[in-house]
Order: structure tokens, then sequence, then C-alpha cells
């Protein structure tokens, strides 16, 4: 094999294409539920919040869906992503294997989240759209749509879970920059987070509550206004597969073809826009990679979840949807990680999860770190808390194969770059972090709130 540690694509290598991973999944997706009545959502009531492009999209059954020209001309300013060989790593942990990153913190604001929003914004200005309404956690999110926004002349609000909003203020200023409005969830803003803040007015926020007060702003402003989410449904994670669609091009100029695909989980998208290619090598052409989402132990969806329909925030406004949850009454612990303190996961990849065709492990928090900062001393790059996980069951997977014997390919994404997450790091060098696992007495009791969806169980 060569000795190339960098495999770059021309730009016109760019994916023409999203893959749409429902053409090939042989688990029929289960019906997205009105909130209210419990029966199955019409276009009209998703339209509250969406374009109705989008809405085609998060239906769609076509394999491909082609990538709007005006969508890969600002692609163009970040895309392809390079991928790397970490050899300095290999190298450092006396590993058979070989492990590559995608590096999707060369974005201009250092995620794969840019992918979806450039997208979302796009197809909003094309409805006439002027203004729209999202929520963040760690920030990533909400700096993409700031961007994207700015470049398609449209207002964005972002409700920033207030814990992040204080742990992290460069992602804040990052978003005002671009010409956001922030504010710091739970609110006063919305009937919501007012309600929220009388009962507790140091309520530290979730993902559920920022995904609440979005919502709502977007549906009670007449029209004026509507909806970005930057994880969960499907139109956002086939927008991300232009990460897998580059990464098996990257990966067959490197001359080897990966063992495992690694992703970390918070609602699913990255991890999904890594593996889904991956995943239809698996289904159609017979490779058998194994694709592995790697979640805190703070917030263990999948791992500790419990498979069923739920809501998709917590004020119970946001449609119903089938997925691995821990409860949308869920609070999770104040871990650095923001951007996966989610109570439940992607009900695309939950689907498969359940039925065998992925994987998924959770680590802690501290140890995520640990594994961060061995990355950073031999590959230069200080990754995103969240990208960490990731990196942790690299590692664990190369070790495994060191133990073994083995020569093991090992592809995973670099999410984004840990540029803005160093008071994160700060605590950690000071051992000021702490363990968390969720308990699973927590689970037990948050499932008592689900609603109780009976003729689609």
């Amino acid at each position: 094999m060569s000795e190339q540690t960098r495999f770059n694509l021309a730009q016109a290598d760019l994916p023409k294409f999203w893959y749409n991973i429902n053409a090939d999944s042989p688990i029929t997706p289960a019906p997205v539920l009105h909130p209210g009545t419990l029966e199955s959502v019409t276009p009209d009531f998703l339209s509250v919040l969406f374009p109705m492009d989008l809405i085609l999209q998060e239906i769609s059954a076509e394999r491909y869906i082609e990538i709007p020209q005006e969508v890969r001309e600002i692609y163009k300013l970040w895309r392809p992503t390079p991928l790397i060989r970490a050899a300095r790593l290999e190298k450092a942990l006396g590993t058979s294997a070989h492990i590559y990153y995608k590096y999707e913190g060369s974005s201009p604001v250092g995620s794969h989240k840019p992918n979806t929003a450039v997208a979302q914004a796009f197809y909003n200005k094309s409805a006439g759209v002027r203004a729209m309404t999202t929520e963040t956690g760690a920030g990533q999110w909400g700096t993409s749509l700031a961007m994207a926004c700015n470049y398609f002349g449209l207002d964005l609000e972002v409700y920033m879970v207030k814990v992040s909003y204080n742990q992290k203020p460069y992602r804040r200023i990052f978003m005002e920059t671009f010409g956001a409005q922030v504010y710091a969830s739970p609110t006063d803003q919305t009937n919501y987070g007012r309600a929220l803040l009388e009962t507790d007015p140091q309520n530290p926020g979730s993902l559920g509550i920022a995904i609440s007060e979005a919502v709502e702003a977007a549906a009670s402003s007449n029209g004026k206004k509507k909806y970005g989410l930057g994880s969960v449904l499907n139109h956002v994670l086939l927008h991300q597969t232009v990460i897998g669609e580059e990464s098996l091009k990257q990966m067959d100029l490197a001359g080897e073809y990966p063992d495992v695909v690694i992703g970390c989980a918070g609602g699913g998208s990255n991890f999904a826009g890594i593996a889904f290619p991956f995943l239809r090598e698996n289904l159609k052409d017979g490779q058998r990679t194994r694709l592995l989402a790697v979640e805190p132990t703070a917030t263990p969806s999948l791992t500790k979840g419990v498979y069923a329909f739920d809501y998709g925030d917590t004020a119970q406004m946001a449609p119903i949807v089938k997925m691995h949850t821990l409860g949308h009454t869920f609070m999770p612990p104040e871990i650095h990680a923001g951007g996966l303190r989610y109570h439940g996961m992607a009900p695309t990849l939950s689907a498969l999860y359940d039925a065998g065709l992925v994987e998924a492990k959770a680590v802690k928090q501290r140890a995520a770190f640990e594994a961060a900062i061995q990355f950073a001393k031999t590959e230069g790059i200080i990754p995103a808390p969240e990208s960490a996980h990731a990196i942790r069951a690299a590692i664990d997977e190369a070790l495994d194969a060191k133990e073994k014997g083995e020569k093991r390919v090992i592809l995973f994404n670099l999410s984004g770059h840990g540029h803005f997450d160093m008071i994160a790091y700060e605590k950690y060098l000071r051992d000021e972090l702490v363990d968390y696992e969720y308990p699973a007495a927590a689970v037990e009791e948050a499932m008592q709130h689900l609603p109780q969806v009976t003729a689609f169980a």
C-alpha cells in the first residue's frame, strides 16, 4: 500500500446526489404521527414547519435525490473534505490496524452540519420563506444554519440550550456574526419557555426544550417563519450522505475498504452521513462492513433507551416518531458533548439498529477526552467533544486488532474540530470532568410518559 496519508478529491468529484437509505432498507418506515391526534401526519400539518420540498424528501423512497446546483456551489467552499490516514496515531498505539478519518472540521464553521444547513436554507428560500427558527446544543448546528441563512438572505432565531450557551460563548458570537438572534433556552420569548422559567428559573435546558421553543416560534408566526432541524429526520440524514459518498471514492484511492465505519451519535445525522452509503454496499453488493454508532453513557438512547413512539420535543408539540428514546421528559446531565444530549435517536437509524444492521456502544466522558487528547498529540487536530466519542471507539478497535493480531481497516467521521470547546478541555486537564451513567430506573420512569400509541404498535 502507498505511504500516502491524505486522499483528496477534486471539486469535479463532489457528489451530485444525496443517498436515501429508505430505497434499500429492508425495514418499512414507521409512520410519523400528529402530536395531538396520534394519527399519521398530513403534509398540511408538516407544512407549518417545513417547505414542501423537504416534506417530500422526508417521505421519499427514491434512491438518489439530486443536489441543487445552488447548493453544490456553496458546498465547494469546503467540499470535498479530506480523508486522512492517522499514521502517527497508529504508530503511537503500536497497532496493526489502519485508521482513517473523514475530516468534516474543514468546513467554514468547523463541522459536518452545513451539509444540511445549506440545503434547508435553499429549499426555504425557494419556497418564499423569509425567516427560520431552530435549536442548537453545542452550537455547531446553530452556526451552520446561521451561515446558510446568511447566504440565502434569511433571518434566523436560534434557541441555544442554556448550559451550552454559557459553556460556549464563542459559538454564540459566531452565530451573531452571521446575523442570527441567539437566545439561551429556556427563554422568555415563548409561552413554553416562560412556563419552565416560572417553575425553575435556573433550568439548564435541553435539546428537547430548545426544539419546543423553536417549533412554537415557527408555528405561531402565521407562516412567516419555518423551522430547521439539525438531525433526527430523514431529510437531514440524507443531506449528510455526501460524507459517505466521498469516503467511498477516497477509500478506493487508498486501496483499502473499511472493516468498520464509526461515527458519534446524538440525533444520528453525522453517523448516518458516513455510514449509510456503506450500508448500501452491504445490502446491495455483499460487503460486510460493521457500522458502529457511539454515544455518551450520559445520554445512551440506543444502548439503554426503549424503541417506541415518542414526542420529538419536551413540550409535545413536535411530531411523534418511533425511535430509540430515553423519554421526552429526559433532562440530560451537563456533559460537554452538547450535540449528543438529545433524548432520542433518528427513526431511520433506530429501525436499522433494532434490526441488527448497525451496532452501538456508549463511552464515558473522561475516556472520550482521553482519546481526544491522544489524537490531538499525534494527528495535530483538537476534535470536538462529540467527535471524541468516535475517536475513543476507533482507538478501542485498533487496540482490539492489536491484541488479536489482526489487520483491521477502521474509518471514522471526525465530525468537527474543538476550537470553541476549550473550556471542556481545560476542565479535563484540571481533572474537573466527571463521568455519568444514565440510570436504568430513570429510563423506566420516563417510559411512563410516552404517548399511548396502539394503532401502529
